[in-house]
């Protein structure tokens, strides 16, 4: 007996054989060995400096754990370790913007045109400022939240459009039926919006969509449940805190975070984006 080997040992670490290194998903269930609790992984996240991992049992309790040994897959001892990292977003080559535009070199952005982009809400202006931001500021164009649309044609009345003075308007599910497309075919009605003002949208309820689902290592964006607010829903199938405007707001940082290029966003919001800014700059 070896006597230097008595006193307190951490049993939930490996004696002697090399344990699998299993990177933890979301999704998998796993047993705790130390204390039995069973459950799947919910979120996963850093905090002071290490993984931790949230295990939901089937009563829908959850309780976290540190990474690392003392877990069972599927019955077999692994040690668990952090998410493998996802494979780098497209760069922006040299010489050319976020939106594949070549970009100027020596210019300074324009002085403010009375032009305008209105988008729906923050976010939609995050977006189009990190992919066409640079496009934009060579333009002398704004990018505008409205806060939504359900007051647009208002907002275009007050805007009083003109030549010189136009407005792209870019709204959310703006399909054929929708009370978006109804808002908008009233709008085109205000004096002086034919002409020079342009409402186009993209069919996703939420600009987080245009986001290419394989950007964020998914195979396709979670479907949330009728009465569930779909941003809320969005970040709970994640396992992304989700309960506060915060968490909405940290949630999109996220994503957004992920967006390098317009190639990383859907073909039907950089189609839409382009005709605004062609309708703005072409005489």
């Amino acid at each position: 007996m070896a006597l230097n080997n008595w006193g307190p040992q951490d049993l939930s670490a490996p004696a002697k054989k090399q344990l699998p290194e299993v990177a933890v998903q979301r999704g998998m269930v796993l047993e705790d060995v130390q204390s039995g609790w069973v459950g799947e992984v919910t979120r996963v996240e850093k905090s002071g400096g290490m993984h931790v991992v949230s295990l939901e049992d089937r009563r829908g309790k959850t309780k976290s754990f540190q990474l690392g040994f003392g877990f069972l897959l599927e019955g077999q001892a692994i040690r668990l370790m952090p998410p493998a990292p996802r494979a780098a977003t497209s760069a922006v080559p040299a010489g050319r913007t976020a939106s594949g535009s070549v970009k100027v070199q020596g210019q300074r952005a324009q002085v403010a045109k009375a032009s305008r982009i209105w988008v729906e809400g923050k976010h939609d202006a995050e977006l189009v400022e990190k992919v066409w931001g640079d496009d934009l500021r060579v333009e002398g164009i704004v990018v505008e939240p409205l806060h939504g649309v359900d007051d647009l044609k208002s907002a275009i009345a007050d805007f009083n459009p003109g030549p010189g003075r136009r407005l792209g308007i870019l709204v959310d599910h703006l399909v054929p039926g929708s009370k978006e497309s109804r808002i908008a075919a009233d709008a085109m009605t205000v004096p002086g919006a034919a002409g020079n003002v342009l409402i186009v949208g993209h069919p996703y309820v939420d600009v987080w969509q245009a986001i290419r689902p394989k950007v964020l290592g998914i195979d396709a964006w979670p479907a949330v449940p009728r009465g569930i607010d779909w941003k809320t829903g969005i970040l709970s199938a994640f396992g992304w805190p989700h309960e506060t405007a915060e968490d909405i707001g940290l949630g999109w940082q996220r994503l957004l975070g992920a967006v390098r290029t317009y190639a990383d966003l859907e073909a039907s919001l950089l189609g839409r984006v382009e005709e605004v800014i062609d309708f703005l700059t072409v005489p």
